[in-house]
């Protein structure tokens, strides 16, 4: 797959409700995964490997319900990169709080397959 092949395959998969299928399809096994913060539980914001992106997959999936979202773009950059933005609203299931959020993902892309995604997020 090209960058467009992967770029418009991981959008049209989350607009599906298919991340986790995406991962097998479009991730490299060493890819690293960067947040804008550590996430609850985490001491790095940094994840390495296949296996722990899917953990992280497995936790927003078990923190939380009622999730609307949708994957806006893609917007390519040169012939290794895009970005995608992401919309988001649902359900805390610990304390059952609301949460609105609006993303930006930058996704690195290399021997056709997603090497690094960093995630930006709304300051709002």
């Amino acid at each position: 797959m090209d960058l467009k092949d992967i770029a418009q395959a991981l959008v049209e998969g989350c607009n599906a409700g298919a991340e986790v299928d995406n991962l097998d399809r479009l991730y490299a096994d060493d890819a690293v995964s960067v947040e804008s913060a550590a996430m609850p539980g985490m001491d790095s914001r940094e994840t390495r490997g296949l296996d722990g992106i899917r953990g992280k997959h497995a936790w927003w999936d078990s923190a939380t319900a009622d999730v609307v979202s949708r994957a806006e773009g893609p917007f390519l950059h040169g012939d290794d990169r895009f970005a995608v933005i992401f919309h988001a609203k649902g359900r805390m299931v610990a304390d059952d709080s609301t949460f609105e959020m609006r993303e930006v993902a930058v996704y690195h892309v290399s021997g056709g397959r997603i090497v690094r995604e960093e995630f930006f997020q709304d300051v709002q």
